[in-house]
């Protein structure tokens, strides 16, 4: 397992100017973050109604200068102001929104999952490069300080080997059926919604997956409800990962290593994670215990995160970059194979695959 890549160097960031295209919850807590976060300016905001657009503006002219609000995403792209635009609509929407954005000669941060499969991903990735403009998935996770902390303390070996992982992630969605959380043809998933967070922090704190299993509860409609994978990574370190959409599973994760325990008890939002070590002959029974080690991160964490990964676009923005070091196409691209060949193993297919 190698270091993670640090980000570019932390000098000063011109003001990076967005543009939101969507208005539901995921952009709302992402905007509460941006009102934080040092040069970002929200600018505009687009949807496809002009009154819900009106009334995302009036929300956030509560916490920052009022955006101009657009009634389409066509407009919202084309608003000069705007240098990064925020793709924030269902999963299945993202290429297409992303390709506007592109065409108009934006940035794209686009949420996560990237796209529903690897390859609309890899299309979006070459749009990117065809039209010489920087992308990024909405991983938060991968720049988060305090994961990031972890993984390079994991790394360097201070911590011991990792053996195992466990990380779960869940809440019970109560919706109607074609909300986009139970929506088929809207990418709906326990995996591709809640499971792509324990697919990441395992990617990040262990490499690259060697092999992966699941098992799943499927819906009426076809979606997975709740789904557990296995796994095997570099170094025989094994994980357990699971998500759900119909109970209130923990949002904690840790990892067992030759030396002791790392605990993030909320890898979600993470304040802190620390670092229990045993001694030599400890029988796990509580005795033996070291002192615990709190790990936090370099930087700071802003707001609930969201506004590190809107800091890591500015930077790779300044710097002229094209993907992020934090946030690679690469392992965009690694971890949705792997969300596409566990959705083989369980039977769900989504109606472009049909």
């Amino acid at each position: 397992m190698s270091a993670p890549t640090p980000t570019p160097d932390a000098a000063p960031v011109p003001e990076l100017r967005w543009g939101f295209l969507a208005t539901g919850k995921i952009a709302r807590s992402v905007a509460q973050d941006l009102a934080l976060t040092p040069g970002a300016r929200l600018v505009a905001v687009g949807s496809r109604r002009q009154e819900a657009a009106e009334e995302f503006a009036d929300w956030y002219a509560g916490i920052g200068p009022r955006p101009t609000a657009h009634g389409s995403y066509e407009a919202l792209v084309a608003d000069p102001e705007v240098d990064v635009v925020y793709v924030a609509s269902p999963h299945a929407l993202h290429l297409e929104h992303a390709r506007l954005a592109f065409e108009a000669g934006k940035h794209v941060l686009c949420e996560k999952p990237l796209t529903l499969d690897a390859a609309q991903a890899e299309e979006m990735v070459r749009l990117a490069g065809e039209h010489d403009r920087f992308l990024m998935e909405a991983m938060w996770t991968a720049t988060h300080p305090v994961v990031r902390e972890v993984a390079a303390r994991l790394a360097s070996g201070e911590l011991g080997t990792p053996r195992h992982l466990h990380a779960e992630l869940g809440f019970r969605v109560d919706a109607d059926p074609g909300d986009r959380m139970l929506d088929p043809a809207l990418g709906a998933s326990a995996l591709l919604d809640m499971g792509i967070y324990p697919l990441t922090v395992a990617h990040l704190l262990l490499g690259e997956a060697e092999a992966l299993t699941a098992t799943a509860t499927l819906s009426e409609g076809g979606i997975d409800l709740d789904i557990a994978v296995a796994g095997r990574y570099p170094g025989g370190a094994l994980a357990t990962m699971t998500a759900s959409m119909t109970s209130w599973s923990s949002r904690a994760a840790a990892v067992a290593t030759s030396l002791g325990r790392v605990d993030l008890p909320d890898f979600h939002h993470p304040a802190a994670a620390t670092f229990t070590p045993y001694a030599e002959g400890s029988s796990n029974d509580g005795g033996g215990l070291g002192e615990v080690l709190l790990l936090e991160g370099a930087e700071p964490v802003v707001g609930r995160g969201y506004g590190n990964e809107l800091l890591e676009v500015a930077r790779c923005v300044a710097a002229g970059l094209r993907e992020s070091p934090l946030v690679p196409h690469a392992q965009t691209l690694a971890l949705l194979r792997q969300m596409d060949d566990l959705r083989a193993q369980v039977g769900v297919r989504f109606p472009h695959e049909r």
